[in-house]
């Protein structure tokens, strides 16, 4: 590749880094919130709430006392 093609590419690069990295922090500085609350939640978000960390698995409980440290 061209030295010039290299500089297009590393351009490129950049400015799609950029826009990933800023595109948090438009959306929490947005003025309108991205779930409207005046609405319901859909079945969908309502369903998958309680079971949005289902990677983690109850053990049960723990019957072990710990000590508070100071």
């Amino acid at each position: 590749m061209s030295r010039s093609r290299n500089m297009i590419v590393a351009a490129g690069l950049v400015a799609f880094a950029s826009a990933g990295l800023a595109f948090p922090f438009y959306m929490a500085s947005a003025k309108t919130p991205v779930i409207d609350p005046t609405k319901p939640l859909s079945p969908q978000a309502t369903f998958r709430g309680p079971y949005i960390n289902t990677g983690s698995r109850d053990v049960g409980p723990d019957h072990q006392t710990y000590t508070k440290k100071s």
